[in-house]
């Protein structure tokens, strides 16, 4: 896995699921096709990477009228690699997972 210690801005959340190395659900809202491809408690994180979703801006009163500078701010996401149960890897939105250690 990836050492994401040195990296600057990552959410404890995030934190928390590198340190203890399995993630889960954070809630049932995922899609059941999704979730029935991985452990059912304990999901195997494999690596963590943060992505940057470049936001927009328009400067054309055509395009949008009435709004002649438009500006979509850019995202930062963290990405959590995780193994499924065939061991396939999928990178998933962190916001979808919470740690889940093995005690």
């Amino acid at each position: 896995m990836q050492d994401s210690k040195s990296e600057p801005g990552m959410p404890a959340e995030v934190a928390a699921i590198r340190d203890c190395g399995f993630a889960n659900w954070v809630n049932d809202d995922v899609a059941r096709a999704i979730r029935s491809q991985f452990a059912s408690d304990f999901i195997p994180v494999k690596g963590i990477r943060q992505v940057r979703v470049w936001g927009i801006q328009v400067d054309d009163e055509r395009a949008l009228p009435g709004r002649e500078r438009t500006t979509i701010p850019d995202e930062e996401l963290w990405q959590v690699e995780l193994e499924a149960a065939d061991g396939s890897r999928f990178e998933v939105n962190s916001q979808l997972l919470v740690a889940a250690p093995r005690e």
